[in-house]
């Protein structure tokens, strides 16, 4: 009898340990997720005259240059036109960082409100050299399905009005994410 108990409790003990590292293990591959690579694209629209601008100069000098600094509320589209149907917000900052060449340090959060990101986001990060015809600006962290993003965006200026400061940038987004 006290044979037959050793015996019960060692596979007791065994089978106990057996179910606790099935279950961590488990727990582990339903936590595990698969890298995707999402591409975007998309236009950014900057406006800074008219009665409804969606980017304000913030600090720096008054007539723009070098440390001026813009807060953006900027509309995201799926086409060129202003009326294009909208698929986020661009909201952030950018300033006037370089003194020799026109270029921009941004700080900004692309939120998307449309369709399968809808409340997922970006974050741009990086330098912006305005002039050059294609520029390439880091993403460094995202929201929702953009969780955990790293990649870079292509801009493209569309359209520019040198009177206004008024600008259509055309993106182009790679993303890995999870």
């Amino acid at each position: 009898m006290a044979s037959f108990l050793t015996y019960a409790t060692t596979l007791f003990t065994l089978f106990s340990a057996l179910s606790i590292t099935i279950s961590a293990f488990s727990d582990e591959l339903a936590t595990m997720r698969i890298e995707k690579v999402s591409h975007l694209h998309f236009y950014f629209h900057d406006i800074l005259s008219g009665k409804t601008p969606t980017a304000v100069q913030i600090a720096g000098p008054t007539k723009g240059g070098f440390g001026a600094t813009i807060m953006a509320d900027d509309p995201l589209t799926e086409g060129r036109e202003r009326g294009s149907k909208l698929v986020g917000r661009a909201q952030g900052l950018y300033s006037v960082a370089g003194q020799e060449e026109p270029a921009l340090m941004m700080v900004m959060n692309f939120a998307f409100m449309e369709g399968k990101y809808n409340g997922s986001s970006i974050s741009v990060v990086g330098r912006n050299p305005v002039m050059h015809a294609v520029r390439e600006i880091p993403i460094l962290g995202g929201s929702g399905l953009f969780r955990y993003a790293r990649g870079y965006a292509l801009a493209h200026t569309v359209w520019y009005d040198a009177k206004t400061g008024d600008a259509i940038v055309e993106y182009n987004v790679t993303l890995l994410h999870y």
